[in-house]
Parts: structure tokens; C-alpha cells; sequence
């Protein structure tokens, strides 16, 4: 984009002169006014913005100093030249304290002029640079700020870190004592199953939206987005806290085809403490396969024994799901069992069941992980989970569940097995096409971005043959195909299935057939 100038002379020969020797648009640059007064140089520069303004400094009327004081009231970072015939000093000085890029006298010497517009047009290239970059942070600095808060709650201790956290995150500001509160939509992916990848997506989108207006509506300034789908909010005590989170229920219940479930921790009555009061609210949060969905837990009213169990119990599902994605039923059968032992003693149904729908949410999570379906792996529907309701006896869910979950893990296990098939076809069709090349088993393992060791682990596993031995059948097959055509010659078809030494190769080729190529050749 060129920049834009008014030239200002009232000497219409030397005006002429300046708009016809100097290549203003090879320099970047586009006159829009070539005028010979000062009033009418101002009236150019209200009728469009001007980032130059090139002016004689002896006109009558009104001055090139006058006219330079007056448009810098309009554009305060306006670039100036003066042109003049006289070298005075008191001119010079007067350009100098309007900030004047350059004083070029009369006659115009084009050389010096041009030098001035190209430092110029320099300096408005960077500036341009610099703004663009101040807006872009200006529009970055939300999100920015957002990502502060987020690692402010997850925990820094760097105290440096900490410092530049809290001066750009606004946290200086709050007034405390506050609370984190943690929220999350209930079995989102199970209600929003039947959605596209893409639906989902917006459905997702438009609940932060929307948690967002509606915390801003309620005075709750500080709301952030953590892992997942959970968002993460700052309390301030005496806001009536309670009533506004449950109404924020009530709204999204209403907007979306799941509710939410928050977690409260403690208040705190300093930054450094906003990482405890978070994990407070997550512990209270987890805690909700005790309780059930759609509410606000307090973390204060939460005995500490239950929280631990809540603790133990997702790191004993951490084992759970890796035996499961290992293909070990033993380790599934004793991970499980360790985990109804938690709830032997229960006497709720409902309590119950709550467990067992942790578990599947947990489960799921695991699998999403994996890229996989839950639903679609179990070939059930979401409503169909109702099932466990109906069991009389945690030893019904218990079994129940144990047998989809072997029936996940046969599945996980099958198609990890189908894929090691399909990667190990891929390599042989790759080294069939590439038989003259240099086929190490390391060439193959960055090709197909994998460690040397493992791809011949697997490959031995699923062929039954070390690699090379497997890459030397198929050169010999190769080579004896070939060799069948009486016009190959036999250091051809050497060169051709990956051989440039060819006592090698008839060596080879006898170990393969008991003959030489020639004598294959004669025979065939």
C-alpha cells in the first residue's frame, strides 16, 4: 500500500518540477494534493488521511512552519520535509523543533530528496509493523490473559513466573478473599452422540459462550477454560455465590440438552493460595459420582476420608483402563474387583448406580482418547445404560460390567492387531516397489516413522521371519522372475532388486534355488 502525500509549494513550476522528477510510486509512495497554499493543504488533509506533507516553507498567507504546526494538531505522528531557498537559521531551527525529517533547499537537488522519502517510507514501514503488532496483542490479550489464569490455578513455583503471572493477568486487581469453583457439562458426549463431529463442536462452543456472558452478567469477572470441557470461575465472598451458580444451572439446562456440575474450593486471600482452592474444587467436583449431577458441591462439606476414596479410586481406574488397552483380563478382573470392594458396604441403589456411571464417563474419556466410540463399541445407546438401574444387587452391575468390559478390551485388542497387519502390508507393498533401493530395516523405520526395534519386533511377529530375511525372498523372487526374460542380463536384474556387487548376488541366488542365475537361466 503506498503511502500518501500532500506536496505544498506556491511556486507553481518548482510544484510541477517535484511531481514530475521525483518516482513517487517506485518509492512506495502516492501524491493525493498538490497544492499551492497552506489552506488548501489543510483541506486536503481533512478530506483523507496523509502520512507526508512536503512543503515550501516561504509562501504567503500562512508559512510552511504555520502550516506544519497546524496539521501536526491533526495527525500528531505526520512526517514533515521543508523546502526552502533560504539556509537560515532560525528556519532550520523552527524545522527542527516540529520535528522536520529533512530541510532540502532550493533548487531541489532530486538525489537528496529521494534519500528523505526512503528513510521515511522505512520509518513508516516499521511503525506500521509496530501497530499492527500492538493490535494484534490487543486482540491476543484476552485469550492471553485466559492462559495466565489458567496456570496460575494449575500452579506455578517459579516465583519470577508467579510475579509476571499475576502482572499480566489482572489478579492484582481482585478483590479477595476468593474461591475457584470448577464446572463441567454432565455426559456431553453421550448427549451430543447422535450429533456430527462438527455439530458437536459448535454445540460445545456456544456453552462457553454462553457460560461466559452469563458470568459476566452475573459480575463473576474472572471465568477461564481448562482441560476438557471444564471452566474454571472466581468467586468473591458476599455475592450471593450459591444462588447465581444455581441459576447459571437452570439457564444451561434450558439452553443445552445436558447440565453442569461445579465444584467450589475454599477461599483464599492470596494468588499464590488459588492453586489449592482449585484443587479443592476439582476434588468436590469428582465427587459428584456420590452425589449425583446437575449441582454445586462445596468442597467444605465433603468428609476428608470420602475425598480420598474419590482419589484412590481414580488411580485404581488408571489401571483398570491401562490393563484393558494391554489386553491383560486378569489385570481387568482384579482392577475391577478392587473397585466394588469401595462400594460393598453402600446401601443406595442409587448410590450405586452413580458409581457405575462414573466408571462408563471415566471409560469414555479413556476411550476418546484412544479415538474410539464407546457406544459404538458396545453397540448400545446412551439410554440403554438405564439397564443398571434395574440390577438388584451390586453383584449383578459388577458382573455386568465386567463383561463389557472384556468385550472393550477384545475389541481395543483386535483392532490394534488389524492395524499392526495393515503397517506391517504397507512396508512389503513399499519394499516391492522399491527393490533397488537401500532397504535397512533403519531406512524403513524413518520412513514410516517408527524406532528400528519395534517395526522388527513386529514384523518378525506378524510374518514369522526376521526382516531381512524377508526382503532377501523377496529380492530372489524378484531376481528369478527376471531372469526368466533371455534378454536380461544378469548384473541388470542384480541392479534392479537392490545388489551392486554381483558375487554377492549369485551367491545369494544359489543359497535361494541351489543354482547359479546362469545356470537357472539354462535350466528355465
Amino acid at each position: 500500500m503506498a503511502y500518501k502525500i500532500v506536496l505544498v509549494d506556491d511556486e507553481l513550476l518548482d510544484l510541477q518540477a517535484m511531481e514530475a522528477f521525483i518516482p513517487w510510486s517506485e518509492l512506495g509512495y502516492e501524491i493525493v494534493e498538490a497544492v499551492n497554499s497552506g489552506f488548501l493543504a489543510l483541506e486536503a488533509m481533512d478530506r483523507q488521511p496523509v502520512d507526508l506533507l512536503i512543503t515550501d516553507i516561504h509562501m504567503p498567507n500562512m508559512t510552511g512552519l504555520e502550516l506544519a504546526r497546524r496539521a501536526l494538531e491533526k495527525k500528531s505522528d505526520l512526517r514533515i520535509i521543508f523546502i526552502s531557498g533560504h539556509q537560515e537559521f532560525n528556519y532550520v531551527k523552527s524545522a527542527i523543533a516540529l520535528n522536520a525529517w529533512s530541510y532540502v533547499l532550493k533548487p531541489v537537488d532530486d538525489q537528496e530528496l529521494i534519500g528523505s522519502l526512503v528513510a521515511i517510507r522505512k520509518d513508516l514501514d516499521q511503525e506500521k509493523e509496530r501497530q499492527e503488532a500492538e493490535h494484534a496483542y490487543k486482540r491476543l490479550m484476552p485469550i492471553i490473559q485466559k492462559e495466565y489464569w489458567q496456570q496460575l490455578l494449575e500452579g506455578s513455583n517459579d516465583p519470577l513466573h508467579m510475579k509476571m503471572l499475576l502482572d499480566d493477568s489482572g489478579a492484582n486487581a481482585i478483590v479477595w478473599p476468593v474461591a475457584v469453583a470448577v464446572l463441567e457439562p454432565d455426559d456431553w458426549s453421550w448427549k451430543l452422540n447422535h450429533y456430527s463431529d462438527s455439530e458437536k463442536k459448535a454445540i460445545l462452543t456456544r456453552f462457553r459462550d454462553c457460560v461466559y456472558a452469563k458470568c459476566q452478567e452475573y459480575g463473576i469477572q474472572h471465568v477461564c477454560k481448562m482441560g476438557g470441557q471444564r471452566m474454571a470461575l472466581l468467586l468473591e465472598r458476599n455475592k450471593g455465590n450459591y444462588a447465581v451458580l444455581v441459576e447459571l444451572n437452570d439457564y444451561i439446562q434450558a439452553q443445552f440438552p445436558f447440565t453442569i456440575t461445579g465444584g467450589i474450593g475454599g477461599f483464599v486471600h492470596e494468588p499464590v493460595m488459588l492453586h489449592e482452592s482449585y484443587l479443592q474444587a476439582i476434588s468436590a467436583l469428582d465427587y459428584k459420582m456420590f452425589v449425583g449431577k446437575g449441582k454445586w458441591i462445596e468442597s467444605s462439606s465433603i468428609p476428608m476420608t470420602e475425598i480420598k476414596d474419590a482419589e484412590h479410586l481414580d488411580i485404581q481406574l488408571d489401571a483398570l483402563f491401562a490393563a484393558m488397552k494391554d489386553y491383560n483380563l486378569v489385570g481387568i478382573h482384579d482392577e475391577l474387583d478392587a473397585l466394588f470392594r469401595l462400594v460393598q458396604n453402600w446401601r443406595s441403589r442409587f448410590s450405586a448406580y452413580n458409581f457405575a456411571m462414573y466408571i462408563f464417563m471415566k471409560l469414555d474419556g479413556f476411550l476418546n482418547s484412544l479415538n474410539e466410540d464407546m457406544f459404538n463399541i458396545l453397540d448400545i445407546e446412551l439410554k440403554n445404560l438405564d439397564i443398571l438401574l434395574q440390577f438388584e444387587t451390586i453383584a449383578d452391575i459388577h458382573s455386568w460390567l465386567r463383561r463389557r468390559l472384556f468385550q472393550i478390551s477384545e475389541q481395543l485388542n483386535q483392532k490394534k492387531l488389524n492395524k499392526n497387519s495393515k503397517l506391517v502390508r504397507d512396508i512389503i507393498d513399499y519394499v516391492r516397489e522399491n527393490l533397488q533401493e537401500n532397504l535397512t530395516l533403519r531406512h524403513i523405520a524413518n520412513h514410516f516413522a517408527f524406532s528400528p526395534n519395534y517395526l522388527g519386533l513386529l514384523f518378525r511377529e506378524q510374518t514369522g521371519k526376521p526382516y531381512s530375511e524377508y526382503v532377501v525372498a523377496m529380492r530372489m523372487e524378484k531376481a528369478g522372475e527376471l531372469l526368466e526374460n533371455p534378454s536380461s542380463k544378469v548384473y541388470e536384474v542384480a541392479a534392479l532388486v537392490g545388489y551392486r556387487y554381483l558375487p554377492y548376488f549369485s551367491r545369494q541366488f544359489k543359497e535361494t534355488y541351489g543354482m547359479t542365475p546362469n545356470e537357472f537361466r539354462r535350466q528355465g
